[in-house]
């Protein structure tokens, strides 16, 4: 890529802005998006590792455009070091999130049977079983407890665990494993050495699966490479990012969490309104900072004129569903927390074919969780004051690192 990008509308091109991805407590918006986003709809980063600059999409229509537009490419940006926010990059064959059609379809059909909405309906009471077994503990110790480490963490892992395969005796590794790859505060070396970990682990288990008639993911792909659908390279490459995805979920339920116990209102709307949670959530799904920075880029495989600027073939492309969710021009009062926000497509779980594959699972998980949270612990509030929340840092996914809670 070079600085001699020209547009159609013969203005300077964006300076390129370099991002740092500062650590953010509670769920204050990043203050460098929100300026990039006050300085077009279309801008050009340079993120921390990687090589050279991206242009940066913010507003929800451009961002939907991108991600189902097949002149944008995942798959090319396993060809080089694009600029971005990890210091680890080592793509694997058969992950969905770097696959193109038609192979994103044909990589995903053996394992979309675990994540429908029957499936889900399936698995909703084993999960709440699971979630009540946690939420009876913190009831019978009693006031305080911590409720990321006693039910925001083990309860995701356990879930995912569960649609995976992953035997019982296996989980604390796995979840271990994970926490370090979504993890930046271990540099390079750490993550490397969980993904190693964690791969091969996933490698032995889809390898004994192979004869295996359940329904969990590995056995799916177990049974797809068995019948050649894929190779055992793809199938692993497929399900390390499911496994890792259940982190998500401990992290965006935490935020929730914080902020209706840091906004009153909102938890009396919850509680006298219980057949209209729904709507809250998928407003608090819309206003959470999910992650820090931007996720995974695409690749222009031609120009593509947008926005008045062209976008030359062979550069590299960011969307933003943070900024996305934020657009004025979509959702009014976009900064604050409408509870009555009716008319709401955010873009949490995405947008396109890389829509997120486990977006039912966690769905799901949310609900069951703040569900069972509001309706077994009458009183629910935090035990120390906001400002002493303590947050994750140097960390992909944002979110409290402990929820002090009394009730």
């Amino acid at each position: 890529m070079t600085e001699e990008t020209t547009t159609l509308t013969g203005q300077v091109p964006p300076p390129v802005r370099d991002w740092p991805t500062p650590d953010l407590d509670g769920t204050r918006f990043d203050p460098v998006l929100a300026e990039l986003m006050r300085e077009g709809p279309l801008t050009r980063i340079r993120l921390p590792y990687g090589e050279g600059w991206a242009w940066l999409a913010t507003r929800h229509d451009d961002v939907k455009l991108i991600t189902n537009d097949p002149r944008f490419s995942r798959a090319e940006v396993t060809k080089r070091q694009v600029t971005r926010m990890a210091p680890h990059f080592k793509p694997r064959p058969g992950s969905l999130a770097f696959a193109d059609q038609p192979d994103h379809n044909r990589l995903r059909k053996p394992v979309a049977a675990a994540f429908t909405v029957g499936a889900m309906k399936r698995l909703r009471p084993r999960a709440q079983a699971m979630l009540d077994e946690l939420v009876d503990g913190v009831v019978r110790d009693g006031p305080p407890a911590d409720l990321v480490e006693r039910v925001l963490e083990p309860f995701p892992i356990a879930v995912v665990s569960e649609v995976m395969g992953v035997p019982e005796g296996e989980r604390d590794q796995v979840h271990s494993w994970t926490r370090t790859i979504i993890s930046t505060s271990g540099g390079a070396e750490a993550a490397g050495r969980a993904k190693d970990g964690l791969y091969a682990w996933i490698t032995e288990t889809v390898r004994a699966r192979r004869d295996s008639t359940a329904d969990d993911v590995y056995a799916l792909l177990g049974a797809a490479v068995g019948r050649g659908e894929m190779s055992e390279e793809e199938a692993v490459g497929l399900a390390g990012p499911l496994q890792i995805g259940g982190e998500a979920v401990t992290h965006n339920c935490g935020q929730m969490l914080y902020l209706l116990l840091t906004r009153p209102e909102l938890t009396a709307r919850m509680r006298e309104r219980p057949a209209d949670r729904g709507t809250v959530l998928d407003e608090l799904l819309r206003y959470i900072p999910h992650r820090s920075s931007v996720g995974l880029a695409r690749i222009a495989l031609e120009d593509v004129d947008l926005r008045g600027h062209r976008i030359r073939a062979g550069e590299a492309v960011y969307v933003s569903y943070l900024a996305a969710n934020r657009d004025p021009e979509v959702f009014p009062d976009p900064d604050g927390i409408d509870p009555d926000r009716t008319h709401n497509p955010h873009l949490a779980f995405g947008n396109g074919p890389h829509y997120c594959t486990g977006a039912v699972l966690a769905r799901t998980q949310l609900e069951l969780l703040v569900d069972t949270l509001l309706d077994r612990l009458p009183g629910l509030r935090l035990a120390v004051p906001a400002a002493e929340v303590s947050w994750r840092h140097r960390t992909m996914i944002r979110g409290p690192l402990t929820l002090p809670c009394t009730w």
